[in-house]
């Protein structure tokens, strides 16, 4: 299901990686910019008969695992994110956005001891590798 500020938000091939989400408006810090569609939790097993394509959408979420739903899926990661998660629902801005910036987050953040990936984000303070940091 889309999110009702889905024309505030736009879809569309992104330099960091496949698909991005796109600004289609301000937004202040602050403001929350994407709410997620929660409606698809599964356990750890049904994740494992997903396909590997639909596996790279799978978020931590309550002590499941959340299938995130379009636009949430395609917020890409950043070393330099102008989002966060919070409450494990939403992506809110943590500095102004201006029309047509790629909405992006930390996914580091969320990244389980054994994680790793390729950084593509190409900000001046990109990580190059991401992994799991100590909480």
């Amino acid at each position: 299901m889309l999110t009702k500020k889905l024309d505030a938000l736009k879809i569309k091939k992104s330099k960091i990686e496949g698909k991005g989400v796109f600004a289609n408006r301000n937004f202040k810090k602050g403001e929350t910019v994407v709410k997620w569609d929660t409606s698809i939790v599964l356990n750890e097993e049904e994740t494992k008969k997903l396909s590997k394509n639909e596996q790279r959408y799978i978020f931590p979420f309550r002590n499941k695992f959340l299938l995130q739903q379009s636009p949430a899926r395609y917020v890409n990661h950043s070393c330099n994110p102008n989002t966060k998660v919070v409450n494990n629902s939403s992506d809110v801005a943590i500095l102004d956005i201006k029309k047509g910036d790629e909405i992006t987050s930390d996914y580091s953040l969320f990244f389980t001891p054994d994680e790793v990936m390729k950084c593509n984000c190409g900000s001046k303070n990109c990580k190059k590798i991401l992994k799991y940091i100590k909480k």
